[in-house]
């Protein structure tokens, strides 16, 4: 459980399983900062939560990650003296068949889900430095496969296997910022999570971020069998950010097939497994998002 001096960062934090992070943070205590890029619908995200949870401690702050430009204005405007906690959720998945960019030029989904948190989190590294980053991953980045010639998928582009690529990215973003860590003796975490199947019908309402009907629910019902809805999605996330068991490089899921179900300690497997990949990842980030790759250091 978090202290009253717990400050938390949830990016994405004004929709879906973001929104439940923030919330389930909130109601364990923690001050929650909601990374959001629409300030309206941060507001509206932040009154559900104090409506929801009485005396929380919710603000926000204006974060466009797939705005490279921007992300030290939203740094900087970041009025906390440190960082307990960043979450680093938020992302894009594209349902349109053509190959988008970022203003930097970056392919829409790696550059916002990937390149945006890998910049954001060496921008508030200093107030980061003793805290636990969160990086939501999904499991379907089980199955894919990173080209590291073409992380831009300038190549045969796909929406979803761009989103699995990116997802992809962050997992092992996780897992070389946790050797990275341990290289350097930081007190810092780094854990990776996925939430499993987390569907919108199986999510319980809250007005006006988020509204399930009678109907919607009952027709999604046998999905529930295996699925689970976005507000136990955050479970896993908000585990790996307060529990004090948690160790730096755990990947935590559902304990049910990684599906479904409170959270359990996972090992990585596949591409995720890939140390190698992992480290390479890195240095072509570092060089993609204009970061500096040392930016972490010993304490």
């Amino acid at each position: 459980m978090p202290t009253q001096s717990t400050i938390a960062l949830v990016t994405g934090g004004n929709a879906g399983i973001g929104y439940f992070v923030a919330e389930q943070l909130a109601t364990a205590g923690a001050a929650v900062v909601l990374g959001s890029r629409d300030p309206v619908k941060a507001a509206s995200a932040t009154a559900a939560i104090q409506a929801r949870v009485p005396g929380a401690r919710v603000t926000s702050v204006r974060l466009d990650l797939a705005d490279l430009a921007s992300l030290k204005s939203s740094a900087d405007a970041l009025d906390v003296p440190r960082l307990d906690v960043a979450v680093l959720n938020a992302g894009v998945l594209l349902d349109g068949p053509e190959r988008r960019e970022t203003p930097a030029g970056h392919e829409l989904t790696f550059g916002t889900n990937h390149l945006g948190h890998f910049a954001l989190t060496a921008l508030l590294w200093p107030r980061l430095s003793a805290g636990r980053v969160v990086t939501t991953g999904s499991f379907t980045a089980r199955s894919a496969r990173l080209d590291l010639d073409d992380l831009q998928s300038t190549q045969a582009y796909a929406p979803k296997r761009a989103y699995e690529r990116a997802k992809l990215a962050q997992m092992l973003f996780g897992f070389e910022l946790a050797h990275r860590l341990e290289k350097a003796g930081s007190q810092a975490l780094s854990v990776v999570v996925h939430p499993g199947g987390a569907l919108d019908a199986l999510t319980p309402s809250r007005p006006p971020v988020h509204s399930r009907t009678t109907p919607q629910l009952l027709r999604t019902l046998p999905a529930g069998l295996l699925l689970q809805g976005k507000h136990a999605g955050a479970w896993s996330a908000v585990h790996a950010a307060l529990d004090p068991s948690v160790c730096n490089g755990q990947l935590w899921g559902p304990r049910s097939f990684g599906l479904r179900g409170k959270p359990r300690l996972e090992t990585p497997k596949g591409p995720l497994a890939d140390p190698a990949t992992g480290r390479r990842l890195w240095d072509s980030s570092a060089e993609l998002a204009g970061v500096d790759p040392d930016f972490v250091t010993a304490p």
